[in-house]
């Protein structure tokens, strides 16, 4: 037990526990904020401890704080990785299994499912009631949009404007109900990362009713204390995302890309405070710890500050070597999305501990690949060309793919409802380097026609609603082409599992030729050919240009139509069709 005096305060902490001293105590500028520094022993055993905060030799407050016991599997914890498929869910659009908390006394927001932008009810409920659906489609792990609290007046139902970073909204569910989710998951062979948000929080959350500090918030220049942060305070950043990496930058235009604030409703976090930083690092351990969560998925990874980030990833690192993260870095070039990974040898010197980035350079290239004509420099050419820009990777092998995303068109709207396009993009991402992730609804062609707001590209989950006509987890409804995607995806989810070669094997490509675009996955045991056709017309291709890899094998199985395929000098390639062949 150690006893001090805060002078600011003129009161007396004192704090009892076994293996628990205080370190240090300060209070911030706004003195409504007292923080503690605590050290707790490697052995320590879980416990409360009583921190007492006494004045005038009386007691003025007494507080519990709990350590629990470690989760015994947390260094060598099973992280999702290119073995996975991740299934990406909008809880607020899947499935609402639960329409008693749709509507929650003393929160801002009502359901109004007749607006695209409003919530919609879906919730943790809905997620496990639908994880054998999940599962017998073939995805490994699910990727929620945000859970926490949202409590704001409009759009707060896709979860990015957090205003309770510790608790789950109530309207999704609560926190016991999301470590049931994990378990449940678990049990089914599913993992489950978590979307979190470190670069800024929402407009309502109660940090800005009382704001700790003048340096809390960037762009914050006044109104500490009792006083709300007005709008004429905040500036939205130019979204310059090369200035980071830029070695001609100037000190403003670095300033007013990473301080600037994402929207008016959502206050951009200075994470040079450091209690802020030591907050939003804690939260994330804390959720990690507490929840049993397999990964995270961390949202506008390059906004805030990026000596913040690097400490982020190498803390979580350092508690959890095996724990796998990926970040959002939104955008095309190669070069940009490599600067975060871990592993990259930076010309500024940029340490970061950050295993996975989303794949947005290969993803606009696929969609832009299908969508043109095929010639000597368009069609198939620009997805081999992106993906021979690799070596600026760190590792490359360790990226998350996609077709779409909550945050993009519809895959199928990208394609212009092309199915056999569509068929040849998803192949191509299921099977080439990385991690896939797949977004709700793209396994039954969901489509935003004729609109990109994001509203409808997070349109509902049809029959993820008492009384919706078309139920794509019973096929009731469905269309014959949708059902054809299901079990198209069902096919290639399911072989995917336990193909060692394309989880983690090398890749092999060649420059495609009139239409036809062939890769290799292979390691010493197995080897996969990949042969993806926008040929308006049947083709023989010729074999003895992929002799490399094909010497010594007489046939195949093509996975998806489940024919024996035998190799003598040529291959008959049908018009507009992806080709997956399990060489003998």
């Amino acid at each position: 037990m150690k006893s001090l005096k805060f002078e600011a305060l003129l009161i007396f902490i004192s704090l009892e526990g076994s293996e628990v001293k205080l370190a240090s105590y300060r209070c911030l500028e706004n003195n409504n904020y007292l923080v503690l520094d605590i050290i707790i022993g490697q052995n320590v055993q879980s416990q409360t401890f009583k921190i007492k905060l006494i004045k005038n030799g009386k007691l003025k407050e007494e507080i519990n704080y709990e350590i629990k016991e470690r989760n015994p599997d947390y260094i060598t914890r099973n992280s999702f990785g290119p073995s996975d498929v991740l299934y990406l869910i909008t809880p607020d659009r899947y499935v609402n299994g639960n329409p008693e908390n749709d509507a929650i006394d003393g929160m801002k927001e009502k359901p109004n499912r007749t607006f695209q932008g409003g919530r919609h009810g879906g919730d943790i409920e809905g997620l496990s009631k639908s994880l054998d659906y999940i599962r017998e489609m073939g995805f490994t792990a699910i990727w929620i949009n945000p859970v926490l609290e949202n409590d704001m007046p409009q759009y707060s139902y896709h979860g990015y404007a957090t205003t309770d970073f510790y608790k789950v909204d109530q309207r999704f569910g609560t926190n016991e109900q999301y470590v049931e989710l994990v378990k449940k998951a678990h049990k089914k062979g599913i993992k489950v990362i978590m979307d979190m948000i470190v670069n800024h929080c929402g407009s309502e959350h109660w940090w800005m009713k009382n704001v700790p500090a003048s340096d809390w918030f960037n762009y914050q220049e006044k109104n500490m204390g009792q006083e709300n942060i007005h709008n004429e305070d905040y500036q939205i950043t130019t979204h310059r995302k090369t200035s980071v990496q830029d070695p001609y930058i100037a000190e403003i235009d670095l300033k007013e890309f990473s301080d600037g604030w994402f929207v008016p409703t959502m206050p951009d976090l200075n994470q040079k405070n450091e209690v802020m930083a030591k907050y939003l690092i804690q939260n994330s351990i804390w959720w990690i710890e507490y929840s049993g969560i397999d990964g995270i998925r961390m949202d506008t990874y390059p906004y805030p500050d990026k000596d913040f980030m690097a400490n982020w990833t190498c803390q979580l690192q350092d508690e959890y070597p095996t724990f796998n993260t990926v970040g959002e870095e939104w955008h095309k070039d190669p070069a940009i999305v490599a600067f975060w990974q871990q592993g990259k040898k930076n010309p500024n010197g940029y340490v970061s501990c950050l295993p996975s980035l989303m794949d947005f350079p290969l993803q606009k290239s696929v969609s832009v690949a299908l969508n043109e004509e095929e010639s000597k420099w368009s069609g198939w050419v620009q997805a081999y060309a992106t993906l021979a820009l690799d070596f600026q990777y760190a590792n490359p092998e360790e990226l998350v793919v996609f077709p779409d995303n909550h945050d993009m068109n519809r895959f199928f709207t990208q394609v212009n409802e092309d199915f056999d396009l569509f068929k040849l993009g998803i192949t191509y991402l299921l099977t080439v380097r990385g991690t896939p992730q797949i977004y709700y609804g793209t396994e039954v062609l969901m489509k935003n026609p004729n609109s990109e707001e994001h509203g409808i590209i997070r349109s509902d989950f049809p029959g993820g609603w008492h009384g919706d006509k078309v139920n794509a987890m019973t096929g009731e409804g469905l269309t014959d082409q949708q059902k054809e995607a299901q079990v198209f995806f069902k096919k290639i989810l399911h072989w995917r599992k336990n193909q060692s070669a394309v989880h983690y094997g090398k890749l092999l490509h060649y420059n495609p030729k009139n239409g036809i675009y062939v890769l290799f996955r292979y390691n010493e045991s197995d080897k996969v050919m990949i042969v993806l056709s926008k040929s308006k017309e049947d083709t023989t291709l010729e074999l003895n240009r992929f002799s490399q890899l094909i010497n010594g094998n007489e046939s195949g199985v093509e996975i998806l139509s489940g024919e024996e395929i035998q190799f003598n000098g040529t291959l008959e390639i049908p018009a507009m069709t992806p080709m997956v062949i399990d060489l003998d």
